[in-house]
């Protein structure tokens, strides 16, 4: 897993601080082995991002899908409403079962021209 690699020392804090959502550095923590919530956002981060990267993240979700839940404070809150904790298999193409939209065409007019 070349890709996946550890950029950031994460410790929670004594305290909780506020988040500031206007900060360009700050960082979500998401801990996919105890919040399914979490597994589901890695699942769309990797239908959406580069192949090698894609490919490490299905390996991971594929080690925590045949893991033992673990659930923690947040993710037992998560649990009922996460639509499935499961990593399904990535298709060879993101975009292979998206249907592509029909373009409009215009309609001839069905009205009738009047005589001068």
């Amino acid at each position: 897993m070349a890709e996946l690699t550890r950029r950031y020392v994460v410790m929670p804090l004594a305290t909780d601080a506020p988040f500031d959502p206007r900060d360009p550095d700050a960082v979500f923590v998401l801990k996919p082995w105890k919040d399914p919530a979490a597994v589901r956002a890695l699942q769309v981060y990797r239908d959406h991002c580069y192949p090698e990267l894609a490919r490490d993240l299905t390996g991971w979700l594929q080690v925590i899908s045949e893991g033992a839940p673990v659930r923690g404070d947040v993710g037992r809150r998560n649990e009922p409403y996460a639509k499935a904790s499961v990593a399904p298999k990535r298709s060879a193409s993101p975009h292979a079962s998206r249907r592509k939209p029909r373009g409009h065409t215009r309609r001839p007019s069905k009205r009738k021209k009047r005589g001068r």
